[in-house]
């Protein structure tokens, strides 16, 4: 349950901004004339240099006179460069949440040592060039192969943007692109232009509760990086850039520059040298955190609602899905389930502890699950045994020597501050007596930007209830007042807050409350939603050892290490379902690949056609679950048949898929590579694919494109060069040799999904929870170029016991697979190489039946052999084999056949090798 300003708050956000707009005169564009380096010597691996303002001005406050360079290659393809105050420590992401190389220390006798400035000199690593200019100070990293500038500071009279400029609320960088240049992130943003970054469009980072609905407006999360793909001669190659600040900033990209405006911090570049998009992936995921592992359920389906008013609703929902044979393996409760609204507790009346453990007990049996919400909002309540708790702890974010009051849904609520070692171990110990009293399989941390249906200096009134209890619970009820009266409320510099320019402290933790230690809330604001998934993560790892499932509304730099996402309060628009496939590709850029967005839609009310067609993109989420508002019409998958008939195909077919969903989620917790992806991931050369936001790819080869237009029967989809296989009917083909459209029929219950060539997909035959699918057979799909005379294919397959904490291989828990497959010569052969099969073997899994899609030939097959033996006559192996059909074909093209071979018993755990002659090539 969400407000996300709802309407009514987004409506008083528009007049508060109307009424408190900023009427000091514009300052200019370029201010003042930079630095110049004064000073430069190696220490430590690095570069250690000082910068002195070269003219002071008062734009935005007073310049800080003398700033700290640090530079350092960190790894061959990772190159940091940070900049400080030289004499005062400045705030930065706390490197205990955020683990990294700490900078030298500021010197105390800046320029009396050093050595005299060089103008020009670079500093070199395997992947990355680092070069300076000394007057005005500018720096440039560039592709240390061909000497590509991929970032540069310098500035002339030309150029739209100044110097550097380093106040204390107002620091400002630019660098120059090239007009070709694809750029991919800065978010959470809903973008209206697709997944690449529009020119021109606001990039505002600071966290927010206001709905996903808005474009072009800061979101929930704060991901200061971003990816630049660029082709020459044909060639992509991308590289990324992290500017790890979680102060407020504005980013203006104007297509041939991008210009930093932040609200305080420092300067701290990350520079990742790629060069394909997988390998900035990496990289960066190798700095920030790898991906945490999930656990095998959390790749099933979820449903939810804000309104299951009794445990007696949730039941039927259950029940209705079983019915109606969609498969569903979560089921969640909002608040519903809470007293008051209050964290942490049951209502007595409508969730009685009996039995819902009774209902509990039932779903765990058959392998369900059961998540709830934890709003950070702790109610202030004297009865009211958490807060109590935390009051004796001092456990929260303060305000003048007082906890900061602000309103949530419970009424009036405190804030815990994530920040402070003793609110880790009382949150911790909070979510062990919930767990204690329901045994829930994860949580759902939400309202963490942190939301506060008020702004300002409240009190809770006297004499009046608040709140009422009837009408909207997000109007604000408590006695309010603006703070102006800091430069913390009122910094000189307006980022564009909401989208709107409105303050900084509206509807959220006053910016001049403060944290652990002294620590602003002016400065951690955009690390709340991350610092609470990171307290969270280590409460449900220490409950049973077990592996966590947490979804977390707010996220920043290193979330993906904790924490899911969905992508917030969405509505049910076509809209809405074509921008969720943008939001969600980008999220698998900032390494948070476990993601989707409300299915359906939150906000009232889907079309049973649009619920048709979003169920067919969601499937294929990472995260899949069904979610809407407590206003809107019941839009659970089987409220319509049609729409029941669709869920039945596409999540059949993502059941089917869940063992290679799971190795994509291996992959992901080993590389950072996101589970969904861009068509560029797999195609950086193929520059028709670096702006398709309408399909995407589930690892490097299954294409995903659905339709996502009212009344549609038809999708226009981009094919990169090679051959495409459905599927759904592995009959169907397309190929071409450099890419093309190709108009598909999609008629209301179908998705169009292909799979690449020189690919091998483990499948399995699906089920209505994951784990009766997870016992079935399994099944190998073999994809080779249609009808050439030769080719390589190859896949993997990783599994485990998925509840353990940690996914890898050496536990004895866990088994990987290596599959590889050739023809050639007239000869097909397919087999494994197996690491660690004891697991595999202990649970009896096996590949019954191998699909080979693409064969030149007859597709008659004799002599077939495994693992060196000739099959005899007795054998219930079966062949058969069916010419394919390519659309959109060309007159060149090679016929090619789909050869089936069912009736093996292969164990999962053990190598083997199989392989057959074909009849005479095509």
């Amino acid at each position: 349950m969400t407000s996300s300003l709802c309407f009514s708050s987004f409506l008083l956000a528009l007049l508060l901004c109307i009424l408190s707009a900023n009427s000091s005169s514009t300052p200019p564009t370029k201010i003042g004339k930079g630095y110049r380096l004064i000073s430069i010597e190696e220490v430590d691996g690095g570069i250690l240099g000082h910068l002195q303002v070269k003219e002071k001005n008062n734009i935005y406050g007073p310049d800080i006179p003398l700033l700290q360079l640090f530079v350092k290659h960190e790894t061959e393809d990772r190159l940091r460069v940070h900049i400080t105050d030289a004499q005062r420590q400045r705030w930065e992401v706390p490197y205990n949440l955020l683990p990294r190389e700490q900078p030298p220390k500021l010197k105390q006798t800046i320029g009396r040592t050093r050595k005299n400035p060089i103008s020009v000199s670079d500093y070199s690593s395997n992947g990355l060039t680092f070069s300076y200019s000394a007057d005005p100070f500018s720096f440039a990293v560039k592709r240390k192969s061909n000497g590509e500038i991929l970032f540069n500071t310098s500035s002339d009279e030309s150029d739209p943007f100044g110097p550097m400029v380093f106040k204390d609320q107002y620091l400002e960088i630019s660098t120059n692109l090239p007009k070709d240049a694809s750029l991919y992130g800065l978010g959470e943003n809903t973008q209206p232009h697709g997944i690449k970054l529009y020119p021109n469009d606001p990039y505002t980072l600071y966290t927010t509760d206001v709905s996903a609905i808005n474009l072009n407006t800061d979101l929930y999360g704060s991901h200061p990086v971003y990816m630049d793909l660029r082709n020459v001669n044909g060639e992509g190659a991308a590289h990324g850039v992290l500017l790890l600040s979680s102060n407020g900033m504005d980013v203006f990209y104007k297509g041939t520059s991008l210009t930093y405006k932040i609200i305080g911090g420092v300067f701290d570049f990350y520079f990742f040298a790629g060069p394909s998009p997988l390998a900035v992936v990496d990289q960066y995921t190798a700095f920030i955190g790898r991906p945490a592992p999930m656990p095998y359920w959390s790749l099933g389906f979820h449903q939810c609602r804000w309104g299951y008013h009794n445990l007696s609703v949730v039941e039927d929902v259950v029940e209705n899905y079983k019915k109606a044979k969609i498969p569903l393996d979560v089921i969640w409760n909002d608040d519903d389930h809470m007293d008051g609204h209050k964290d942490f507790t049951l209502n007595p009346t409508n969730y009685p502890r009996p039995k819902l453990l009774a209902f509990l007990e039932k779903i765990h049996k058959i392998g369900m699950k059961y998540i709830v919400i934890i709003d950070p909002g702790i109610g202030v309540n004297s009865s009211y045994g958490v807060y109590q708790r935390g009051i004796a702890n001092d456990v929260f974010i303060k305000y003048e020597g007082e906890p900061y009051l602000a309103q949530v849904w419970p009424g009036a609520v405190n804030f815990p501050d994530f920040l402070n070692p003793k609110t880790v171990s009382w949150w911790g110990d909070e979510i062990r007596r919930f767990h204690e009293l329901v045994p829930v399989d994860g949580l759902w941390i939400d309202m963490n930007e942190a939301s506060n249906f008020c702004s300002g200096l409240c009190k809770i009134p006297k004499g009046k209830q608040c709140p009422t209890g009837t009408g909207p619970g997000w109007v604000c009820c408590l006695d309010c007042k603006n703070i102006t009266k800091t430069r913390w409320d009122d910094p000189p510099y307006k980022i564009n807050a909401s989208g709107l320019q409105v303050p900084i402290g509206f509807k959220t933790i006053a910016t001049s409350a403060y944290h652990y230690n002294g620590v602003l809330e002016y400065d951690a604001h955009s690390i709340y939603g991350f610092s609470q998934s990171i307290a969270t993560h280590k409460a449900l790892l220490g409950l049973e050892g077990k592996r966590p499932f947490i979804l977390s509304r707010s996220t920043f730099v290193g979330s993906g290490h904790y924490a899911a996402h969905w992508t917030g309060d969405n509505k049910g628009t076509w809209e809405d379902l074509k921008y969720s496939i943008s939001t969600m590709l980008n999220f698998g850029i900032f390494g948070v690949p476990m993601v989707g967005s409300d299915i359906c839609g939150f906000y009232p009310a889907p079309t049973e056609e649009l619920c048709n067609r979003w169920i067919e993109v969601g499937a294929f989420y990472p995260f899949s679950r069904d979610h809407a508002n407590y206003y809107s019409p019941r839009q659970e998958l089987y409220q319509w048949e049609s729409v029941a008939e669709s869920a039945r195909n596409a999540l059949g077919m993502r059941y089917k898929l869940l063992p290679f969903l799971y190795t994509l989620n291996y992959e992901a917790h080993l590389s950072g590579a996101p589970i969904a992806r861009p068509l560029f991931f797999s195609f950086p050369n193929y520059v028709e694919c670096y702006n398709v936001s309408t399909q995407f790819l589930l690892g490097s080869s299954l294409m995903v494109s659905p339709v996502l237009e009212q009344g549609k029967s038809q999708v226009k989809a981009l094919f990169p060069p090679g051959s495409w296989y459905n599927v759904f009917d592995m009959t169907q083909a397309i190929s071409s040799k450099d890419g093309k459209f190709v108009t598909l029929d999609a008629p209301l219950h179908v998705v169009n999904v292909h799979l690449y060539q020189n690919t091998i997909l483990p499948m399995q035959q699906g089920g209505l929870i994951s784990k009766e699918a997870r016992m079935t057979p399994f099944s190998l799909v073999v994809t080779f170029p249609a009808g050439a005379s030769g080719g390589q294919a190859k896949g993997k397959l990783y599994l485990d016991e998925d509840e353990l904490p940690e996914m890898k291989l050496g536990s004895g828990y866990s088994t990987y697979v290596d599959f590889f497959a050739t023809t050639g010569n007239g000869t097909v052969k397919i087999w494994s190489e197996v690491q660690e099969g004891k697991f595999a073997l202990s649970k009896g899994w096996i590949i019954d039946s191998v699909t080979v899609l693409g064969l030149g030939g007859s597709g008659k097959a004799s002599t077939l052999e495994i693992n060196g033996s000739p099959t005899n006559a007795n054998s219930k192996i079966e062949f058969n084999a069916s010419e394919q059909k390519h659309l959109n074909s060309v007159e060149d093209e090679q016929k090619s056949v789909m050869v089936g071979v069912k009736g093996l018993s292969f164990p999962v755990g053990k190598n083997f090798v199989m392989s057959w002659k074909m009849g005479i090539s095509g």
